[in-house]
Parts: C-alpha cells; sequence; structure tokens
C-alpha cells in the first residue's frame, strides 16, 4: 500500500522487519521480493508519484572535479528513481570485469560473474527483455535483414557485443499496481531520511528519523535496513549519519564516498563506409535505438563493438563499448534538440522542466533545421547524412580520489549537508580512447569496412571540449564491496562492514564499472541480496565487531 507521510500524525512511528530506504531500479526490486518472500517491509521514497521542484532539488550539489552534471535530468528523486530517466540499454558485464587486474589498482570482485548468472536470468522478467541470449550471430540470424548484419571482423582483436533494451520501463509506473496491492509492503512517500540512527550500540541500526518537506516527522524501526538511494546519495546519507560514528556510518577506514565512477563519453573520427556497409543500421546509434528494423520476437537490440579479452590484456586496457554515430542534418540545434526532448517525452522519460508549449514554439521558429532532423529520423535516407562518428565509452578506472564529500557550508530544505562530487578520470582511460579506436579504425580498414580519419590523440593532455562530461549518468561506486573493510564499505552480501544490520543495494557497490549498463546488474545484485536477507531473518543477526581502520591520504 502507499502512505502520504506529509499527513500521518504528528512523531508517527512504523515497525517493520525490513526498512528500505529508496524506491528505484533497487528498492523497489527488493520490495517486490520482500513481498513475494512475505516479509513485513517498509519503503522510504523521498518523492510522491511525480517529480516535484522541491523535491528535486534535495538532490544539488557542487561538482568540483571535471565538470559534471549530476542532478536535474539524470537522476529522478520521486517513485521509480532513475528509471524514470534511463534509456533501457542491458547488458550483464563482462566475465573479465570481475576479476583482478594487474595493471588496474583495485579491481576485482569478491564475486564473479557465475555468481550472479542465476540472478541475470531473473532480471529479463522484471526489465521486460527479450530472451537470455547476447549472442551477435543469434540476433543477426533472428532479424534476417540485409542492412542490419555483422561486421568482418578478422584479426581476432575486435569482437562485436550486444545488447538488449528495456521498453524502457518505468518502475514506479509499471510496478505501481503490485506496490499498491501489496499484503507486506508498504510504501511511505515523500518521506526524507535524515539520520541513520545507532543509540543502543555502535554496531546496530535501531532506526531512521524521517521528515517531510511540510514539517511532518516520523521514525522507524526495524530488523534489518537496506540503503537503496543511488550512487551519490548513498554515500551522503553514511556520511551524514555521524552522531555516533563522528567519520560517517561505515566509514572507519575513510571509504564511503571515495571510488567514485562514471562511464565518460566521447564522439570522435570520421568514418567514410564502403558502399556495401553504408546502410548498415546494427551498430548506429542513429538506427539501432528502438528501431523495429533491429528486433525480434519483440525485443529490441543494438550492436557494439569491442576489444578482445587478450587485446585488452596485452595492451593493458581498460574495458570499452564502441558503436557509430550518425550525423544527421540540423543536429544539434535549437529545433532538433526540441525535437528530440519530444521524443523521450513520448519514451515517459523525466526531463526536468520540460515543457511540450516552449519546445513546439522552438521548433516553429527552426522550421528547416527541425524538419531536416525529423525528416531524417523518420526515413533514414543516407544521402542525407553529414558526417558518421564514433562513439566510445570507457570503463573508468577505479579512483580513491575520485569522490563524494557533504558540504561545509551549504544544506538542503530539510538542512541536511548537500554534496560535493570530484570526479576523476585518469591517465590510462584518455590511453584507452585512443588505443581502442586506433585498433578498431585499423580492423575496419583491414576487413574493407570502412576508411577512417582518427581525431589527435588525447593522452597526455587535457579532457577535450566535445567529452561528453555529464558522463553516462552511471553513479557507481561510492561504498564498494570488497572481502576486507581495509578495501571496500559492504562485504559480498552488501552489509556495512561494522554494522549488523545495515545493507546497499545499487551500483555504489560496484568495485569496478565495466564497460556496460549498470541497470540489469543493479537489478541482478538485489534478486541476490533479497535471498540472504531472506536467509537472514530466519536466522538470528550474528554480532560483528569494530573494523581496523585504514586511511587514503
Amino acid at each position: 500500500m502507499f502512505i502520504d507521510t506529509r499527513f500521518v500524525d504528528a512523531n508517527y512511528k512504523v515497525k517493520a522487519t525490513v526498512c528500505i530506504i529508496g524506491a528505484g531500479v533497487a528498492g523497489i526490486t527488493l520490495a517486490l521480493e520482500m513481498e513475494r518472500l512475505g516479509i513485513n517491509t517498509c519503503v522510504l521514497e523521498s518523492g510522491g508519484l511525480k517529480p516535484d521542484n522541491e523535491t528535486r532539488d534535495l538532490y544539488r550539489g557542487e561538482d568540483i572535479g571535471l565538470p559534471y552534471q549530476f542532478s536535474d535530468g539524470c537522476r529522478s528523486r520521486f517513485l521509480g528513481g532513475s528509471s524514470n530517466c534511463w534509456g533501457g540499454w542491458c547488458r550483464p558485464l563482462d566475465p573479465w570485469d570481475f576479476e583482478k587486474r594487474d595493471y588496474i589498482p583495485f579491481s576485482g570482485w569478491p564475486i564473479n560473474l557465475n555468481d550472479l548468472m542465476p540472478y541475470y536470468r531473473r532480471t529479463h522478467e522484471l526489465l521486460k527483455l527479450g530472451p537470455h541470449n547476447f549472442d551477435p550471430a543469434y540476433w543477426a540470424s533472428q532479424i534476417g535483414r540485409s542492412d542490419v548484419r555483422r561486421l568482418p571482423l578478422p584479426t581476432g582483436k575486435v569482437r562485436d557485443t550486444i545488447s538488449q533494451f528495456s521498453p524502457p520501463v518505468r518502475f514506479g509506473k509499471l510496478y505501481r499496481k503490485n506496490l499498491a496491492d501489496a499484503q507486506h509492503v508498504r510504501v511511505f512517500l515523500h518521506a526524507n531520511v535524515l539520520d541513520i540512527e545507532t543509540k543502543n550500540t555502535p554496531q546496530t541500526v535501531s532506526g531512521v528519523r524521517v521528515a517531510t518537506l511540510n514539517g511532518r516527522k516520523m521514525s522507524v524501526t526495524a530488523e534489518i535496513f537496506v540503503l537503496a538511494t543511488g550512487g551519490i546519495e548513498n554515500a551522503r546519507l553514511l556520511l551524514a549519519s555521524n552522531k555516533t560514528h563522528t567519520q560517517g556510518l561505515g566509514n572507519a577506514n575513510d571509504l564511503v564516498g571515495r571510488f567514485f565512477m562514471d562511464h565518460p563519453r566521447l564522439q570522435s573520427g570520421k568514418i567514410r563506409f564502403h558502399k556495401e556497409w553504408s546502410r548498415n543500421k546494427l551498430f548506429d546509434i542513429k538506427y539501432h535505438y528502438m528501431n523495429s528494423a533491429v528486433a525480434a520476437h519483440g525485443t529490441h537490440i543494438a550492436a557494439q563493438l569491442a576489444l578482445t579479452p587478450d587485446i585488452l590484456k596485452s595492451e593493458r586496457l581498460l574495458n570499452s563499448r564502441v558503436w557509430f554515430s550518425s550525423v544527421f542534418p540540423g543536429e544539434g540545434t535549437a529545433g532538433a534538440l526540441a525535437l528530440f526532448r519530444c521524443k523521450q517525452a513520448l519514451l515517459n522519460k523525466e526531463q526536468a522542466g520540460w515543457r511540450l508549449s516552449r519546445d513546439l514554439a522552438t521548433m516553429m521558429s527552426h522550421p528547416v533545421d527541425t524538419v531536416g532532423y525529423g525528416f531524417t529520423r523518420l526515413f533514414q535516407p543516407r544521402a542525407l547524412i553529414r558526417d558518421v562518428k564514433f562513439q566510445i565509452i570507457v570503463e573508468p578506472e577505479p579512483n580513491p580520489h575520485s569522490r563524494v564529500t557533504l558540504s561545509t557550508t551549504e544544506k538542503d530544505a530539510l538542512g541536511m549537508p548537500r554534496v560535493e562530487v570530484d570526479w576523476r578520470l585518469s591517465a590510462n582511460v584518455q590511453r584507452t580512447f585512443d588505443r581502442t579506436l586506433a585498433i578498431i579504425a585499423e580492423e575496419m580498414q583491414i576487413a574493407g569496412v570502412a576508411d577512417v580519419t582518427l581525431d589527435p590523440p588525447i593522452e597526455g593532455g587535457a579532457w577535450p571540449s566535445n567529452l561528453e562530461n555529464e558522463g553516462t549518468w552511471h553513479h557507481m561506486g561510492t561504498t564498494r564491496m570488497h572481502d576486507s573493510p581495509q578495501f571496500g564499505v559492504v562485504d559480498r552480501h552488501c552489509k556495512v562492514y561494522g554494522l549488523n544490520n545495515l545493507y546497499i543495494a545499487g551500483s555504489s557497490v560496484f568495485p569496478t564499472a565495466g564497460a556496460n549498463f549498470p541497470t540489469i546488474t543493479i537489478a541482478a545484485l538485489t534478486f541476490r541480496l533479497a535471498e540472504h536477507i531472506f536467509d537472514v531473518v530466519r536466522k538470528p543477526v550474528p554480532i560483528v565487531t569494530q573494523q581496523s581502520e585504514m586511511q587514503y591520504a
């Protein structure tokens, strides 16, 4: 059921077996599992059923590293969380993403792909994906079109990979009825957690304090607490809960907020396809994204290029994904951007401040750019394409100095410290951009697919001005998973070190990010966490002792 916290009795008290903080992909997935397992659960969601400016403002903070947008438009603080603004891309991590790589400091997960595979399979129903099959040969044969073909890759240095698209699932809409009808789950809307308390013993969370923007207050006690508010807010809440633990919860080793990661993205180079390959849709984002021509069995797919694991190892490179991006008439103009926003609105994507009337007026005042861009997107006449570029995202290298901290001066409307985000990228990320594109360009020329002109290398210099420095809005790593508390905030079961009953769900537990889209892995980890919580609530919770400390300069 849903409860509007703004109208509960003063100092209302809630008691549950499990308390989930946050109702995004991780929070709702976990809530649905708790309902299925019959566990008394409450969910605390900061927002309501739709966005509002006052709640959205609670996300805002300051970027103090690479220029970085992390609030409006890239996170959604209402039921469904960031599923309200994601694009639907889904692909599991690669096996080597879980491995310790000697040339990547702090790499390696305490679990592997086989540990997650049963849960990855379960995500397909949750995310409304097709069969659990990411084999390029399978999808090319099932689509069976001459303009949807795999590329020849003769040298063994480059491989093609497949991503599936969720519709995309907007969790707050698709699963709203499930939550409303739930017998074991109560969802409290407009419920902002101010503090995670450890009053009785420093090793046990005793409750959380909750407030609404209209001044109502509430408290929650539970046996198990799960923090599922996203890669930035998870760290923020732990750091701000510092009344007993002065450095914040789970932060004895100064790790909370560190290792913040996002996938940097660039458009680069110039590709001149040979005639035989000039109309292939499989690898071009302008044609394969949600295109019915690039689909089979009701599932839209897309292909990307990547380097083989042997080349990654021999070249000591980070993982990456590369596809093509055609440049259309009018692209980047006010009219084209307005048209694109209208298309996103049709996909029910949250866009802060979006107004249909304003974009219609913009399109009417820029008719040539709007029509040129829209006509090319709709009818796909290759003769009108101005250019084709590479689009590439690269795995960020784990870096303890890339981090989320609390502002010492700025507070939000609830009195919570705002965040400061210091996003940093290493020299190996630059080298991976350069070498990956060089190897793929050479492969395409050897295969007779295209002639490629590369942009100047970026290694050793400043990041180029066309770096999409809002990243891809994949906030990861700030409460990383590790088998040792000296290198991780949570253990392999996502339990916070030093605490008996606090768990974390979501991409903040990722030790490394790979080069794939995180939502499907968030969901798989959450299914795994649900099983563990079910086991825990059926037996006494073990007592843990305070962990040893380790500092990062």
